[in-house]
């Protein structure tokens, strides 16, 4: 009997199919097979086909699978990123074991970075292991007090020009997107403190500085694809040099740094920022003979600027989009800053920042409703028995925690979709679980700039709200997120009013 060619490939074609078919349904069953309640997951976007069918991000998605295994009363639960399994945990006191009291189990986030092919990938946020640890001891020393004091005399400085901007807009009756307002601004402040530089974003509305960080941050299918197959297969990634940073940025942002360390070396001028800061370490591991890359600098000195500049944006965006919605709360602010200012011979001090308890109340209520990180990632770096369960999570099993999912959980905080900044007056945060707000993370990897976002935020809401008054304009007064973004952000469409107060 003649055996035809196309028979043969039918055959293979066949066996690979139901080959490939037993596979996924034997990944699909992970959970089961190790008795953990989870959702049932489609090929090929496991549990994430809300993502795509709706549009509602990834931060969003994650929360309504929070939510499902919440209503069902479980502690944790399974789910599938793509075909990656991952643990999902609910339960606040297991939380804080696995970010804090735990930790050594859980030192990793396990998001892909590949220092050689995607240099600003490898950054602080993303190493891993001794490496993350040496660097977080040597930067942590740029948040301290000390050198908080000395940046918020710059981010005043950058401030004369948000004071500037808002009083001209004013003058002309000009509808504003209060979004790009505030990212000028935290783009100058974060631009001088980390690198030193005027990024001149008042004066130039369209300079580099901003047209790269709104082409970065306005996202893209094709980059949300990235970041959740490097999520899914990041072993594999990282032996293919796949590339999550677009290279447009890679470039930009280089190009930008390399100028400012050239400089500051040729000239041997010093200052107290983050560049320098990573200059000395550079300058002490060459000292003793340990290498020290560009890139290494790089990564560092753009996540912080990255993550400066447009977590206070996008935090104020929030504060005074809920705030014009409610003039009761803002008028509260208002009536606070301007008392306190007055005590402080008519100055916005850092000491009168610090007194201002109703709007740090505003600051965290906002990043309760709207956390700018929606999600934390942990990796298990070894097995790990879940604490009162027969349940041992194994080496490199990916963690997912949905603090969208928590932070609007009305166990913990009653009518969520409520603004209510009293929910953190002093007597409220009493008895509070440590976990059940937790925007800047929690345990050693928490967000290492949280002073500084805070500080920042607090320095633009008080220079815009102490002589003028904000509301809505127009008919789509509905803030809508962007589903695209790796980050929680508004969606640049609500326009606001301002007029001058007495």
């Amino acid at each position: 009997m003649e055996i035809r060619s196309e028979d043969v490939a039918i055959l293979l074609l066949g066996s690979l199919t139901l080959s490939l078919y037993l596979y996924i349904k034997w990944v699909y069953n992970y959970w089961g097979r190790r008795n953990v309640a989870y959702q049932k997951p489609s090929f090929p976007f496991g549990n994430l086909e809300q993502l795509w069918a709706t549009k509602e991000g990834f931060h969003k998605t994650v929360a309504n699978i929070y939510k499902d295994i919440k209503a069902d009363g479980h502690k944790f639960g399974g789910a599938f990123i793509l075909l990656r399994p991952t643990f999902i945990p609910v339960d606040l006191d297991l939380l804080k074991d696995i970010l804090i009291k735990d930790f050594q189990y859980f030192v990793d986030r396990g998001v892909y970075y590949n220092g050689e092919t995607d240099p600003l990938s490898a950054h602080l946020f993303n190493i891993e292991g001794d490496e993350w640890r040496f660097w977080r001891t040597r930067l942590s020393p740029t948040f301290s007090s000390g050198k908080m004091k000395n940046m918020f005399k710059i981010m005043m400085d950058c401030g004369q020009g948000l004071e500037n901007e808002i009083e001209k807009l004013c003058k002309n009756k000009q509808a504003v997107e209060i979004k790009e307002i505030v990212a000028r601004f935290t783009t100058n402040s974060t631009g001088s403190c980390v690198f030193g530089l005027d990024c001149k974003c008042f004066e130039n509305t369209n300079n580099d500085f901003r047209q790269q960080t709104r082409k970065f941050l306005k996202g893209s299918i094709s980059g949300l694809a990235r970041v959740l197959v490097t999520l899914t297969f990041p072993s594999i990634c990282k032996k293919l040099g796949v590339i999550v940073f677009p290279p447009y940025a890679t470039k930009f942002y280089k190009d930008v740094i390399k100028n400012v360390v050239d400089y500051r070396e040729a000239s041997d001028i010093k200052r107290d920022d983050l560049i320098q800061l990573l200059l000395n370490i550079k300058n002490e591991k060459a000292s003793v003979g340990n290498g020290f890359t560009f890139n290494e600098i790089a990564a560092h000195a753009f996540a912080f600027f990255l993550a400066g500049f447009e977590t206070s944006a996008s935090t104020m965006a929030f504060s005074f989009y809920e705030m014009a919605k409610d003039q009761e709360i803002q008028d509260k602010v208002r009536e606070e800053i301007r008392r306190v200012v007055a005590k402080y011979d008519g100055k916005i001090t850092y000491d009168g920042i610090m007194e201002m308890t109703y709007m740090s109340q505003v600051h965290d209520e906002t990043l309760r409703k709207y956390p700018i990180l929606a999600t934390l990632e942990r990796i298990a770096i070894k097995d790990y028995k879940v604490p009162n369960e027969d349940l041992v999570l194994k080496k490199g099993t990916k963690i997912l925690i949905s603090l969208q999912g928590i932070q609007h959980d009305p166990e913990y905080f009653p009518n969520p979709e409520k603004f209510d900044p009293d929910r953190f007056s002093s007597d409220n945060r009493k008895g509070r679980h440590s976990c059940a707000y937790m925007p800047f993370g929690e345990g050693p990897r928490f967000c290492i700039g949280m002073r500084f976002g805070i500080i920042q935020a607090k320095v633009g809401m008080a220079i815009m709200l102490k002589d003028y008054k904000y509301t809505l304009y127009g008919k789509d007064r509905d803030m809508k997120l962007s589903s695209k973004s790796p980050l929680l952000t508004p969606e640049p469409q609500v326009l606001f009013n301002i007029e001058k107060v007495d």
